[in-house]
Order: C-alpha cells, then sequence, then structure tokens
C-alpha cells in the first residue's frame, strides 16, 4: 500500500491543523494505520493509531485530549485532527499502515512495513 500524507504546516501555540493520509493500491480497509512523529535529535515517537474497525483509537499520552484520529475507508483516507498545538508538537509528522499488527505492537514504529513521507507541523511561540 503507497500512503500520501499532507496537511502540515506553521500555526501559532494554541492553533489546529489537521492531517490526511491517503492510502492506494491495496484494500484501506485491512491495515491499521498510524501517526509517528520525529523531530530533529529526537527518536520517532507513536502519536496515534487507528485499528481497521476505525473504534476505539489510541493515543500517545503526550496528546491525548488534544488530538482525534478517525478513518474513512470509503474514501482510503485517515485524519488526525490537532487542537491546542503547542510548540513541543512541532516535528515531521508521518502515516505508517500494516495489516499484521497485534495489540501488543500498534505503538512501535518497527511493526510498520509500509510508510508515507512525512508532512511537516511548526508551531510557534
Amino acid at each position: 500500500v503507497q500512503l500520501q500524507a499532507s496537511g502540515g504546516g506553521l500555526v501559532q501555540a494554541g492553533g489546529s491543523l489537521r492531517l490526511s493520509c491517503v492510502a492506494s493500491g491495496r484494500t484501506f480497509s485491512n491495515y491499521a494505520v498510524a501517526w509517528f512523529r520525529q523531530s530533529p535529535g529526537k527518536e520517532r515517537e507513536f502519536v496515534a493509531v487507528i485499528r481497521r474497525s476505525g473504534h476505539t483509537p489510541i493515543y500517545s499520552d503526550s496528546v491525548k485530549g488534544r488530538f482525534t484520529m478517525s478513518r474513512d475507508n470509503a474514501k482510503n483516507t485517515v485524519y488526525l485532527q490537532m487542537n491546542s498545538l503547542n510548540t513541543e508538537d512541532t516535528a515531521v509528522y508521518h502515516c505508517a499502515a500494516d495489516s499484521r499488527l497485534i495489540s501488543s505492537t500498534l505503538r512501535s514504529a518497527d511493526a510498520y512495513d509500509y510508510w508515507g513521507q512525512g508532512t511537516q507541523v511548526t508551531v510557534s511561540s
């Protein structure tokens, strides 16, 4: 499956952005999709994941309550609505997908076989 992320940009602290990840090439509904982010000098960090069913996304503690992930299988797209952004959210955001994940590996970047290019999110103070 090929993934294309978009929606990043420059926003002031407290603002919002919505990222999109469009998939092509395979049956999208068979894949769990996650967002990871990476800022300079830091390791790639899990942000959120949504299962194939679309129910009950899982969020990292750092974004819980501020970010909402959803998916539209008819459009082969997942979304990450990011509210109350702060400077620590500045990073390149990547979407990733895999069809073989189990609960214990959902947060692990190594478990995902398919990755999109990143989209830069910059939050200014």
